[in-house]
């Protein structure tokens, strides 16, 4: 069976703008927390899946300062220097 893959994206879209009403109107407490432990759990899944882990604060804050530093010495190319190279790869 052949299914556009559009028409899959925009019933996808649907099911999450259905799911947002859902939730919009959602009074019952109970019913939300699973909601919401299953979400915290589907994302810490999803997490050592992939060995991802988030930055500390640290880290960003040094990873802020090389970028800082990066820009004041010229170590940057252009948005459309990017969008040009990325269409070899």
């Amino acid at each position: 069976m052949y299914i556009c893959k559009k028409t899959l994206l925009m019933d996808l879209q649907t099911r999450k703008l259905n799911a947002i009403e859902y939730l919009a109107g959602l009074h019952d407490e109970k019913i939300f927390r699973i909601i919401e432990s299953t979400i915290t759990e589907v994302r810490k899944n999803q997490i050592e899946k992939r060995n991802i882990k988030p930055f500390t604060q640290k880290q960003l804050i040094d990873r802020a300062k090389r970028s800082s530093q990066d820009y004041s010495s010229g170590n940057f190319i252009s948005q459309e220097q990017l969008e040009k190279e990325s269409e070899n790869w």
